[in-house]
């Protein structure tokens, strides 16, 4: 859990190092972003996805990267030291979340 909490928190300071509308103030809330990001995608995100099934299907699981993006700009509300400028600069983390992530993991 902890090696999965340290993937997340160097996952989002890359995806904030990338993309310029994405701001984190320092090391405690990079560590609590990977925190709240971990607690809503096990719960909420779950709900989200059943709902937004049918669309979910109809895109291929594209669809997924929007419900992430919805989730991040809740974080970025919920975690002070964190800010996303628009829905656009969200998306784009999100798939570059997904991917960085899914390059961490391998190693």
């Amino acid at each position: 859990m902890i090696k999965k909490l340290l993937i997340n928190a160097l996952a989002f300071y890359i995806t904030a190092y990338l993309i310029p509308g994405i701001v984190i103030n320092g090391w405690p809330a990079l560590l609590v972003i990977s925190v709240v990001w971990g607690i809503l995608t096990t719960t909420i995100k779950p709900i989200l996805t059943i709902l937004t099934l049918p669309i979910n299907i109809g895109t291929l699981g594209l669809f997924t990267f929007v419900i992430n993006a919805v989730l991040l700009l809740i974080v970025s509300n919920i975690v002070p030291g964190f800010s996303i400028n628009g829905f656009g600069n969200a998306l784009l983390a999100a798939v570059v979340l997904a991917i960085t992530n899914g390059f961490l993991l391998l190693i």
